[in-house]
């Protein structure tokens, strides 16, 4: 399950650390359950539009 979910990250053009450890610390910090569909790889920012709202 990790294999293809880390594979999911880079079909997305998502790095793979970077997400599960952000998802991780926000689902740790109380994401609320009726938002997980955006902590999907797919529903997951892009680097450049994290790098625009910083």
């Amino acid at each position: 399950m990790l294999a293809s979910l880390i594979e999911t990250c880079k079909l997305n053009g998502v790095e793979p650390h970077a997400y599960l450890a952000d998802v991780i610390t926000r689902i740790v910090e109380g994401h609320p359950n009726s938002r997980l569909d955006e902590l999907l790889p797919w529903a997951y920012p892009s680097p450049s539009a994290l790098t625009a709202v910083a």
